[in-house]
């Protein structure tokens, strides 16, 4: 344990001695950087798919759940998304150095804010390996070091990411130090971690609700939580159900084991008979499982005794419990619940919503405008699918996480809420009086 603790105290200075270097490192350096590390990403895809199947198979045979496992698979083609969310961020403007908000007072003083990088960036995250490159590729174009410290289910994976992008860096002209990634996975080094004030200015946690709980529990500096997605779409009376049941599909199936996957759908009564069995078929589909309130429940049956079992595949019908409102399922499972008015979603909503993304289908504007008015989350939608509430969906190039609170940032957080500002005040010889 003291030489894990004294690994992550030395990597701390280097970090903080190259924080000082970043904030002034040129966008021409950090472009290049970041697209080094695309190119290798793809160079060495077959070396960091060596060292993600050794992570999968033993998490696997730890008895790992399938949501965590598809977190911690890489794949050609995943691999393939990350490079090219690296390459977007190096085509996106440097936010280091913005000066707005100018104005010129009575007196003559001129004032501004200038976008300044926040300084460390400490990142304790679990199972996704994705999240050593985009909070690296991240905090490298906002002028920010990192320390990287994840998870031990995937260990070997991170090891490889880690190794890739501070090569790449080292190539450009990046100050060395810049992305630092720690290699012990004993559990006591995070605690210690959390209480690195003089040397980490912002602890960002990507993980399960207990990892969140016990950062914001115990970090001495500034944390950004998040992460935990509990999706509602309620569908109004006044709804297109052809649109209703592509967005309610794709937000539960395209990726079940996200946080922005839907989680409950709530359906107004008057448009719950037709509604409810032309998504309940697509679902079947999928194979969802379907938890359902009594009058869900009853109108689902009744299109289950009318359907051809041939033909159609049998609907998974399970009676929903006080459990299954604000649950996080991460899996093919949602709860359905028909509910009489827009107040009563609303309410439902505000009870056992988690504030990340929650989504209203309707052609009725007024109901619309008064959801996303009211929603207090992140992320509202009207008529989409909530599976968009992301970073490159946005077109951030990629998020270092998705925050469900109001300060400092809100929602996908990319480069602009990686920075802080810093007022710049222009002078002739003013004194005050």
């Amino acid at each position: 344990m003291k030489s894990a603790v004294k690994e992550l105290e030395e990597k701390g200075k280097a970090a903080k001695a190259a924080s000082r270097k970043l904030a002034s490192l040129s966008t021409e350096t950090k472009n290049r950087a970041l697209l080094n590390i695309a190119e290798a990403l793809i160079d060495k895809l077959n070396e960091i798919l060596v060292a993600n199947k050794i992570d999968y198979e033993k998490a696997k045979a730890s008895g790992m759940s399938e949501a965590m496992l598809d977190r911690l698979m890489l794949s050609p083609s995943r691999l393939e998304g990350i490079a090219q969310d690296t390459r977007t961020v190096a085509a996106l403007p440097d936010p280091v150095g913005e000066e707005f908000e100018m104005r010129t007072l009575p007196n003559g003083l001129q004032i501004s804010k200038k976008r300044v990088p926040l300084g460390v960036i400490g990142a304790i995250y679990e199972s996704r390996p994705n999240v050593t490159i985009d909070i690296s590729s991240l905090c490298l174009k906002s002028g920010n070091a990192v320390i990287l410290r994840g998870g031990k289910e995937a260990i070997n994976s991170n090891k490889a990411l880690a190794k890739v992008a501070q090569e790449a860096c080292h190539q450009a002209g990046v100050p060395k130090g810049a992305i630092q990634f720690i290699e012990s996975t004993d559990r006591a080094l995070v605690k210690h971690m959390l209480k690195m004030k003089g040397i980490i200015d912002l602890m960002i946690p990507r993980g399960g609700a207990e990892l969140i709980k016990l950062v914001s529990e115990n970090a001495a500096m500034p944390v950004v939580t998040g992460g935990i997605g509990v999706c509602h779409i309620y569908i109004d009376k006044s709804a297109d159900i052809n649109k209703a049941v592509a967005i309610a599909y794709n937000a539960k199936t395209q990726r079940p084991t996200v946080c922005n996957a839907l989680d409950c759908i709530l359906a107004h009564n008057q448009i719950a008979q037709n509604y409810l069995p032309a998504i309940a078929k697509e679902w079947a589909k999928a194979g969802v499982e379907m938890h359902c309130d009594k009058r869900t429940m009853a109108i689902l049956k009744q299109c289950h005794c009318e359907r051809s079992e041939a033909t159609s595949p049998a609907l998974k019908l399970v009676p929903a419990t006080d459990e299954d409102w604000g649950k996080e399922y991460l899996s093919l499972k949602a709860a359905i619940k028909v509910v009489d008015s827009l107040d009563e979603a609303l309410e439902h909503i505000e009870k056992y919503g988690s504030g990340h993304s929650e989504a209203i289908v309707t052609e009725d504007h007024s109901a619309a405008t008064r959801f996303l008015n009211e929603v207090d989350a992140a992320c509202v939608y009207a008529n989409a699918s909530t599976r968009f509430t992301d970073g490159a969906q946005f077109g951030l190039g990629a998020e270092i996480g998705i925050s469900t609170q109001k300060f400092h940032a809100r929602g996908p957080m990319a480069l602009k809420e990686l920075t802080s500002y810093k007022w710049i005040i222009w002078g002739t010889g003013q004194v005050r009086p």
